[in-house]
């Protein structure tokens, strides 16, 4: 409860100080490069050499990409079926499949399951929605953008192998041991605990609560399947599969985050519906407070 009242009040702080300008326009970019480069691969160097592999570590590797499959899928039935354009449909292949499980997902797994179950969001992130944008994302953008190139792949896996996340990744599968230090373990337990703080502070700096007018419809099924019906497809997979672990718990939670805000921005930039992709992942936020803890209480 501590953490998600925590998560509130720097959200509202956010939102307040963002409607009186007392920031600079800048200030939400400066914020996310600290998470990226100092506070989240703090947090992966303290909690993923405590992780213990086996099997169960595989769901929250498999599911994600399970997840763009089912995302994809739910998108381009609805979009034959309502004759939605080229934008619409573009920006629903990305928003829909990719989901904030960085930002806003590690966040709400602290605060509603506990510091302990962050590695499996972790590995989530790190090996499926993070890989996942860089890859079919990327193609997405290439297919539906005002961009007609086929994508560069060279640069894409230079992309994943110089994130500074995906290196502390590495660094901490190789030198697990050596991490797990008390003194280098507690430095990084600091650094890492900024990243709630900071991150929600920064999404509340950012937010647009626009509607987009005339993309009612595929707003509110961009919603329903991201939020709703693909969590519920992966609890279905898992339970029909047997498998019933924390691992598989949190692979789940993480299935139901709101659209990927980092998807979002590469939309707007690539010309899909700027609108729809502000509406998709500002209110996405929003209802992700409802929606997340009825997902979390359900499983």
């Amino acid at each position: 409860m501590e953490n998600f009242i925590l998560i509130t009040i720097c959200l509202g702080a956010g939102l307040i100080l963002q409607r009186f300008k007392i920031f600079a326009p800048q200030a939400p970019l400066a914020l996310n490069l600290y998470v990226i480069w100092i506070a989240l691969p703090a947090l992966i160097l303290k909690q993923v050499p405590t992780l213990a592999f086996s099997t169960e570590l595989l769901v929250p590797v498999i599911l994600p990409w399970l997840m763009v499959v089912i995302g994809g899928v739910l998108v381009l039935a609805a979009a034959r079926i309502m004759h939605w354009s080229r934008e619409i449909t573009g920006i629903l292949l990305l928003t829909v499949p990719l989901g904030n499980t960085s930002f806003l997902g590690i966040p709400m797994i602290t605060a509603l399951f506990g510091e302990d179950m962050l590695p499996y969001g972790i590995i989530y992130d790190q090996f499926g929605s993070f890989m996942a944008l860089a890859t079919y994302g990327t193609l997405i953008l290439a297919l539906y953008g005002n961009s007609r190139n086929s994508p560069n792949w060279r640069q894409v896996g230079y992309k994943i192998i110089t994130f500074p996340p995906f290196i502390s990744l590495t660094l901490a599968l190789l030198l697990g041991p050596y991490l797990q230090h008390p003194t280098l373990a507690e430095s990084f337990s600091k650094i890492g605990s900024s990243l709630v703080p900071v991150v929600m502070f920064a999404i509340g700096l950012q937010l647009k609560i626009r509607l987009a007018p005339g993309n009612t419809l595929p707003f509110v099924y961009g919603l329903t399947a991201k939020l709703i019906l693909a969590p519920l497809i992966g609890l279905a997979l898992c339970r029909a599969a047997g498998i019933d672990t924390p691992a598989a718990t949190i692979a789940i939670f993480e299935s139901g985050m709101p659209p990927m805000v980092t998807a979002g921005a590469l939309a707007i930039s690539a010309g899909l519906a700027p609108e729809l992709a502000a509406a998709l992942t500002g209110w996405g936020i929003l209802a992700a407070f409802v929606t997340l803890p009825a997902l979390a209480y359900l499983l």
